[in-house]
């Protein structure tokens, strides 16, 4: 059986963003495109999702082109449909069309033979509320150095 492995984490996304919910879900992908995230060549800080015509598309997610590529090669920023089911779907849309709302990409990794994303629902947080989770991480991390003393 194959370990699940984490291929590339959008570490911003935490930053900029308040997590409403997480969703799983696939991504249709070309087979350059599965070999050059595993080698973990993908940037994800950039990724967004958006709907159209009722399913869900990952824009701004870079993958470059395979190393040893042969005659069929991607356009390493393509627009990459995500799977999920019909409900979910248009739970999410239904939810974005609130205001201030947004789906953004969290991170990309291995579960068997494929690779998924992880997507949350999001909104974006002030500048106030970014200040207060860096005294709150350096309280935390004072804490543990006295705890290690």
């Amino acid at each position: 059986m194959a370990e699940n492995k984490t291929l590339a984490v959008n570490k911003k996304a935490r930053h900029e963003y308040q997590i409403i919910d997480k969703f799983e879900a696939g991504i249709v992908l070309t087979g350059s495109e599965v070999k050059s995230i595993r080698d973990g060549k993908t940037s994800i800080a950039e990724a967004f999702v958006r709907e159209k015509k009722g399913e869900l598309y990952i824009l701004g997610m870079n993958i470059p082109e395979y190393a040893q590529k042969g005659y069929a090669q991607h356009d390493p920023v393509r627009d990459r449909k995500l799977l999920m089911h019909k409900k979910e779907i248009t739970r999410l849309s239904s939810k974005m069309a609130e205001k201030g709302l947004t789906i953004v990409l969290l991170s990309l990794y291995t579960k068997g033979k494929n690779i998924k994303a992880e997507i949350a629902l999001c909104k974006g947080k002030k500048l106030h509320d970014k200040r207060e989770d860096l005294k709150l991480k350096a309280q935390k991390r004072e804490m543990q150095r006295h705890k290690l003393r």
